[in-house]
Order: structure tokens, then sequence, then C-alpha cells
């Protein structure tokens, strides 16, 4: 591909959206660019404080039960209070906590810290989500969760990179840095970013309003509910990524500077290639989409098993990064569509869930499976259960159309902006 096409490309991935979202992607990028306390949280309790595998599972997984517990919550809070609210809320509270963690040292209260921190810091993503399905219209969705996701993923490969190294000087300078990075995120979020929560709909003369959503409406939802619990099972594959990956090289003999150049492989290509792989994916069926990404994710952790060099090691991850690339902005997109405007909320918020009973399950499983078995018998789980979770979606896409059709947003008209080409 020429520089011509992909400059156009580039172009036209950016082009139509809203001013309101490219603030929220702004503060999505500074947020990603300060976080990388989970990156290397395990090799941190591991290598550093002398804590066994399975205390750093038990850990994460505790970050994980409170963001269980933070995604419902999240999700009722923003469809009840708003979404900007809620936002503001849950960054402030994981600035403060990720502050905290840098100074604990006793086992206890370093368990009960992460608890906090998976509470405060998962509390976002409903918001985040249901705001973005607001104010982007249907036929542009995809294609606005994709580039929220290279954002992510631009802060995540810049922060791996500069982050192993300050970690190996101090990981309390490395959690501070974060906490305030977090913060400047709340900061943009409140000077920039308004409220786009849905008006309450308001019945015709003699008419009725429609039933309100409530949680019992999601989780009766047989299709969404299937669709959560194979984003579950994704995710339980994906989280190796933070939990096994780091601790199997750290028993290698890696460096903090060696996880974190592997980890930034991730970024570094989701940031390469997320635009014009975009541009493929809005003119593909789902279904095949999520079956493909699922195997790729599975089998791209699997082949950890063969891995032994720096080098094979990034080969790995590139591998999983690709269906990682496809599944998320995919799957995003797919819950935007299935959720009607007034329960978008608690619908991101369902969904949130899975990942973060995902980084409940994972943790504990991965550690354990590496204290007992080894980690070949972590890597064939994977492949396993990529396989599963790509034969769950092809079933799950079975009778629904492959596209959404073009309607209009149902947001506040304060929120929505004009339409710009580019951030503000």
């Amino acid at each position: 591909m020429s520089v011509a096409a992909l400059r156009r490309a580039a172009t036209e991935s950016v082009a139509g959206l809203p001013r309101a979202f490219w603030w929220l992607w702004t503060s999505t990028l500074v947020n990603r660019l300060g976080a990388f306390v989970f990156t290397f949280l395990a090799l941190y309790l591991t290598a550093q404080r002398d804590f066994s595998a399975a205390y750093a599972g038990l850990v994460a997984s505790l970050i994980g039960f409170g963001g269980v517990i933070a995604s419902m919550l999240g999700g009722v809070l923003a469809d009840r209070l708003g979404r900007r609210p809620t936002l503001l809320g849950a960054q402030l509270a994981t600035s403060a906590t990720v502050a905290v963690l840098a100074f604990v040292r006793d086992p206890v209260w370093i368990a009960v810290t992460g608890f906090a921190l998976g509470l405060a810091s998962n509390a976002s993503r409903p918001a985040i989500q249901a705001m973005m399905a607001d104010i982007v219209r249907p036929e542009d969705r995809v294609r606005a969760f994709s580039l929220n996701y290279w954002a992510i993923n631009l802060g995540f490969a810049v922060s791996s990179v500069y982050a192993g190294f300050l970690v190996a000087q101090s990981y309390t300078l490395g959690f501070l840095v974060e906490a305030g990075m977090t913060f400047a995120c709340a900061c943009v979020v409140f000077v920039k970013v308004k409220e786009s929560r849905p008006e309450r709909p308001v019945p015709v003369t003699g008419g009725a309003l429609p039933k309100p959503v409530t949680m019992g409406t999601v989780l009766r939802d047989r299709r969404f509910m299937l669709m959560v619990g194979l984003s579950f099972l994704v995710a339980v594959v994906f989280t190796q990524s933070s939990v096994g990956l780091p601790i199997v090289m750290g028993s290698e003999g890696f460096t903090s500077a060696d996880v974190g150049l592997v980890a930034a492989v991730n970024g570094a290509i989701i940031v390469a290639l997320q635009i014009p792989l975009t541009r493929f994916i809005e003119r593909r069926d789902p279904g095949r989409l999520l079956t493909v990404s699922s195997l790729l994710i599975g089998y791209g952790f699997a082949l950890t098993a063969f891995a032994g060099s720096l080098a094979t090691y990034a080969l790995t991850v590139v591998v999983w990064t690709l269906g990682e690339m496809v599944n998320a902005p995919t799957q995003s997109g797919l819950v935007a569509r299935l959720a009607p405007a007034e329960g978008r909320g608690r619908y991101q918020g369902v969904y949130t869930t899975s990942w973060s009973a995902a980084a409940l399950v994972a943790p504990l499983a991965g550690g354990w499976v590496l204290d007992s078995a080894g980690a070949g018998w972590l890597w064939a789980g994977c492949a396993v259960l990529g396989t599963v979770t790509a034969a769950g979606y092809w079933l799950l896409m079975r009778g629904l159309p492959g596209r959404e059709p073009a309607l209009p947003v149902v947001a506040a008209s304060k929120a929505a902006g004009t339409v710009e080409n580019a951030p503000a």
C-alpha cells in the first residue's frame, strides 16, 4: 500500500466523528500513558516482594473481584446518575488507590488495596462504553471503538517501554506516576467531557412509557448473556498476558525491562495496524471475525510453550495481538448493538463483568496451574479455551444479521457537539 493510500485510509478512519468523542478519546490516551501497574504487579509481588506465584494470583483475583462488583455498580450508576459523574468518581478513586499501593508492604493490606483498586478502576468502563454508544452513530461505532482501542494501546505501548525501566529503579515511583496520570485523565473529563445520557422517553398522548430496563432485563437477554459468557472465556486466556506470561518470563531469568519490551510489542502492533485493520473489520461478518479472533488468541498463547528468547516471546505476542485487534472492537460494537439506549450502562456493565470475572478467576487458576503442573499445561489450556470460544461465537451469530441498520443516535444534544474530522 502506498503512502498516499495509507494517508487516505487514516483520514477516512477519523472523519465524521463528533467532537465529544475526541475529548473522550483524549482522556483515554492520557490515562493509558500512565497505566502499567497491572502489567508489572505480578512481577512486583514475586520478584520484588518475594511472594509466591499463588499469592500474586490471589491479589490479582481480588482486583478482579472488585472489578466484578464495580462493573455492575458502574453500569447502574451510568444509567441512573449519568456517564460523566460515574467516570469522574471512578478515575479519582483509582488515582488515590494506586498511590496507596505504592506504600503498603503488609501482605494483608496489599490484598485489601488490590481489591479497592479493582473496585475503583473498573467502575469507569461501563460509563465510557455507554457514552461512546450515546454520541456515535450506529454505522460508525465499530470504527469509534477501534480508534478508542488504538488510543488505549498507543498509551500502553509507550508506557510499557518506559515503565519497565522506571520500575527497575523504583516500583514506588512507578505507582506514583500512574496515580498522577490517572488524575490528569480525570481533569480532562472534568473540563471537556459533557454528559451524554439519553433523555428519558416521553409517552405520546394516551400512550404509556416503555418498560424500564433493569438488571433483570439484561440477565434475561439470552443472546447477550451467551456473548458475555464467551467474552469471559476470551478474557481468561487474555489475562495470562499480565499474570502467566510475566511470571514465566521472570522464572526464566528475564528482567522487568525484558517483560516491558515484550509487552510493548502488543501495543506497538495495535498502534501500527489497528486503523487500517478497522476498514477491513467494518466490511466483514462479525460472527466470522469473532470466531477467527478467538482461535488466534487461544493458539497465540499456546505458542508461548515453545518460546525461550525475547524474539520468540515477541512472535507469540504478535499472534494473539492480531486476534485481540479483531475481537475487541467487534465485540464492543455488538454490545452497543444489542443494548437499548436507556439501558446501555447496565448492558455495558454486565459485559465488562465478563472481563472483571476473568481477572478474578484467571490469576488464581493460572497461579495454581503454574505451581502445581507447570507452564506447559497453562498454555495448552489456552488453546482449549480458544477452540471452545470460537465454536460458541459461531453458534451465537447464527440468525443475527451481519450489519446494523443506520439509525440516528439518541443522545443529549448538549453532548453531541459538532462533527469534526480530528480531535479539537
